[in-house]
């Protein structure tokens, strides 16, 4: 990829040694974006402030954001990185020459992995700041990309500092929020799958990294119905999961708490039933399948999407019962090096037919 010459080469985690990387600051509360520029101040940063943003997010929050800058005496300029599919090194403009600068991504996951790229790719900090709950890329080192084909992901580096503003997210559409629950259930798979990875080829395996995702898993799980209804507590709650989960991912120097079989089955559709579904319903749909695989009660994985609203049929995101089942079988190829329940347990068209009218997906 352009721009990206300098990609953080991280070796894989063993037992006796691995890296991690943190956010230093997190701010979550109601209207903490009024406090960005003596949040930004406080954590050492320096320079023009570079905000990659959307149309309608830019639209919402120009003018605090902007008023929050001044006040600290900030300076800062604007990317608008609209709604079609963008080369990050495009949007980097003159910040890569500059000595100083700070990378404040403003938006929704694509908003926030792009304005990541971008930060790691000019070697300036990265800021994170959610406008939507809908998965856990705002606090992890990890960014997701659509090209070549299929989705992948590339090792970046934690944001410095993630500001996240209940008023803000608790505004933005509540299937957004259901998605991040479904990103979320995901780690009850995502760690079945880190354990076998572990038993079966004796892969690397953090407890506690791992303990971290599945209690974020859990707390959505549990507080399924305060979600459903829409109580403004359950989303800082969901909200704080979800960093929580990108933390696990910078703890553990890998995506394997966070990301399992599940995951490849959601990429496979990004690539079979492109732009339909979000990547957390997608995710909650491939976490029904592989718990039955993994044998670990799918009832209890549809129940909680059920209550907090989030999709439980392929049918309910436009996708076909054709499409779904072949990206059942075809999940384990997106990635051949992530060892998931999909390397030990082979999945015809007959057995994912099966499995997918079992767990009533299809």
């Amino acid at each position: 990829m352009t721009g990206l010459s300098g990609r953080r080469r991280v070796s894989k985690p063993t037992a006796s040694r691995h890296e991690m990387d943190l956010p230093k600051s997190v701010l979550v509360g109601d209207g903490v974006i009024k406090e960005l520029g003596e949040f930004l101040k406080n954590l050492g940063c320096r320079g023009t402030v570079h905000i990659i943003s959307g149309p309608h997010v830019m639209l919402m929050a120009r003018e605090v954001v902007e008023e929050a800058l001044r006040n600290e005496g900030f300076a800062f300029r604007w990317s608008n990185i609209g709604s079609v599919e963008i080369e990050p090194s495009k949007v980097t403009g003159g910040c890569a020459s500059e000595q100083d600068g700070i990378i404040l991504g403003l938006g929704g996951g694509r908003t926030v992995d792009i304005a990541k790229i971008v930060a790691f790719s000019s070697g300036h900090p990265f800021i994170s700041i959610p406008t939507s709950a809908s998965h856990d890329g705002i606090s992890s080192p990890f960014a997701s990309i659509k090209g070549s084909g299929k989705p992948y992901s590339i090792v970046t580096r934690s944001p410095l500092g993630i500001i996240a503003d209940i008023d803000i997210i608790s505004n933005a559409p509540f299937r957004l929020l259901a998605s991040g629950c479904g990103d979320l259930i995901g780690k009850v798979t995502a760690i079945k799958d880190w354990e076998l990875a572990r038993d079966d080829i004796g892969e690397y395996f953090g407890k506690y990294s791992a303990s971290l995702a599945r209690l974020s898993a859990d707390i959505v799980i549990k507080g399924a119905e305060d979600i459903g209804r829409r109580k403004k507590e359950s989303y800082r709650d969901v909200v704080e999961a979800l960093i929580s989960a990108g933390v696990a991912a910078g703890i553990a120097g890998t995506s394997r708490p966070c990301s399992g079989s599940e995951h490849l089955f959601a990429h496979a559709l990004d690539v079979i039933g492109a732009n339909k579904g979000l990547h957390g319903e997608k995710v909650g749909l491939g976490t029904i399948l592989m718990a039955e695989l993994h044998g670990v009660g799918w009832e209890n994985i549809v129940k909680a999407l059920e209550c907090i609203g989030s999709p439980t049929r392929a049918k309910d995101i436009g996708l076909s019962d054709e499409d779904t089942v072949k990206a059942f079988v075809h999940a384990g190829e997106i990635r051949p090096d992530r060892y998931t329940i999909l390397n030990k347990v082979k999945v015809d068209e007959s057995k994912a037919r099966s499995i997918a009218r079992m767990t009533n997906v299809i």
